[in-house]
């Protein structure tokens, strides 16, 4: 399959290659903060295409799409990359991408794609779930819970840490699956869970580092107080890379019960009025390239979206995938978020 891949990529790049010297011989990628993707990969691309990589970096999800918002039309890259559901309908309704299918989605699950207009390509996706301190609920005895309704029981008062969906991406995700559970109009909705909560004094963290480096009892190594987090389903495998025994168990578990986790997937697309279009074209087949989406679990500790492509050992042994995540309609996020984000904070922080 791969080599049908290859083919149909080096077949674009011949044909670019005229084109490319009359736009530019370098691409720039608008993108988040969190993007990392190894120097010997990008340096292949370059080598391959003639073209230099430029990484913009932009912040985090939503300030990034913000800017090319703010810039349609006169874009500050070629392309954007790391978008994701939850921002993905302001961006498109917003105008800034040019279609472009690429021939490598051949190779990519329909399951991805927002729709079959291809102003987006899918790159790669990762489930925002909970966390677990493995050792203390072995110690206490204490069975995990089996749904988003049970965090509110006593046997768990004190022991989540969660991030302020105002200001974090994974705490907006934890919303969005708390809101696909329990609703925004029903008899007991996601305002009387979330209110359920704060009496059972969850913990409400700025962002993911204050919450998993600070108070969670894994990546605080023992200084924080909470043993249940928001974060990853592929923050047990990051856990055990990073770890003095890399060869050693997780310590950390992600429960991926189902509903429980919401899943990011994340997207590339052409920037409208982009400078080099043929170069951020190229540059896309390449993201879905088995060489850059192999390298996508160890750089940035989530998941390809092309089919058959091999994980590391340490992802096939501690990561797991939800089977039936948490799902909101995009354009509806994009309708109700930030009210949804207020009602919140209403509840939390008064």
């Amino acid at each position: 399959m791969f080599a049908r891949l290859l083919l149909a990529l080096l077949a674009l790049c011949l044909f670019a290659g005229a084109v490319l010297s009359q736009e530019g011989d370098s691409v720039v990628v608008l993108t988040h903060d969190s993007f990392a993707m190894s120097e010997a990969v990008l340096t292949a691309f370059e080598e391959a295409n003639g073209i230099k990589v430029e990484i913009l970096r932009s912040g985090d999800a939503g300030q990034m799409v913000n800017q090319a918002v703010l810039s349609v039309n006169n874009p500050l890259g070629d392309l954007l990359y790391g978008v994701d559901n939850s921002f993905l309908s302001r961006a498109l309704n917003a105008g800034i991408f040019t279609p472009y299918e690429s021939p490598a989605l051949e190779f990519v699950s329909a399951e991805y794609l927002p729709d079959d207009t291809y102003r987006v390509t899918p790159v790669n996706y990762g489930d925002v779930c909970l966390n677990y301190d493995i050792a203390y609920f072995e110690e206490e005895s204490l069975a995990l819970p089996e749904s988003l309704g049970d965090l509110a029981l006593p046997e768990y008062a004190r022991l989540l840490v969660v991030e302020n969906p105002a200001t974090s991406s994974p705490g907006l995700a934890f919303l969005l699956a708390t809101i696909a559970e329990f609703g925004d109009d029903e008899e007991y909705s996601y305002l009387d869970f979330w209110e359920d909560l704060r009496e059972n004094d969850v913990l409400v963290a700025q962002g993911w580092t204050d919450a998993y480096y600070g108070e969670f009892t894994v990546g605080s190594r023992g200084s924080g107080t909470r043993p249940l987090v928001v974060s990853y389903a592929s923050s047990p495998p990051a856990e055990v890379y990073y770890s003095d025994d890399p060869e050693g168990e997780a310590v950390s578990g992600a429960i991926i019960n189902d509903d429980m986790c919401f899943r990011q997937i994340e997207y590339a697309g052409i920037l409208s009025g982009a400078a080099n279009v043929a170069g951020a074209q190229l540059f896309i087949d390449f993201m879905l390239s088995p060489a850059f989406q192999e390298e996508l679990p160890l750089n940035m500790f989530v998941f390809p979206v092309v089919q058959d492509v091999d994980l590391p050992e340490v992802f096939l042994a501690h990561a797991a995938i939800p089977e039936q995540p948490a799902a909101v309609d995009p354009a509806l996020i994009e309708e109700e978020r930030e009210e949804w984000i207020q009602a919140w904070s209403e509840v939390m922080l008064r």
